[in-house]
């Protein structure tokens, strides 16, 4: 069964920027989409970001567009969230997941990752 592990969480002050990491446990294939949601709490997980992976298509939520970049890393199987400029209101843990169709739905993503706790002070 597929792992994806998500790293790079940490607190940040407003203005400030990082750099998410999924790790796949295998390789993506180019027809597979990663995306990256986010869950604030007591707040139902919200889509953030995804790419496919072959043609570099892109999707991003409307809050977080010019601001966040979704790429790949040099590795087959290393997706990256780039933050910038963040804000009090990005504060949520941040999932990985790994599906087939370019999405802002999580009913479409069957991979998941654990999970990574992102928090901006103001």
């Amino acid at each position: 069964q597929e792992r994806l592990v998500d790293t790079g969480g940490g607190l940040v002050q407003a203005g400030g920027s990082l750099r998410l990491s999924c790790a796949a446990s295998g390789r993506i294939f180019s027809s597979a989409v990663m995306a990256w949601f986010r869950q604030a709490p007591g707040k139902e997980r919200e889509f953030v970001a995804a790419m496919r992976w072959g043609a570099g298509q892109t999707l991003y939520a409307d809050s977080v567009k010019g601001r966040f970049t979704v790429s790949r890393g040099d590795a087959a199987n290393t997706a990256f969230l780039h933050m910038n400029f963040l804000e009090p209101g990005d504060t949520a843990v941040y999932y990985c997941a790994r599906g087939v169709n370019l999405s802002s739905t999580s009913s479409q993503y069957r991979s998941w990752g654990q999970g990574t706790q992102v928090t901006v002070s103001s």
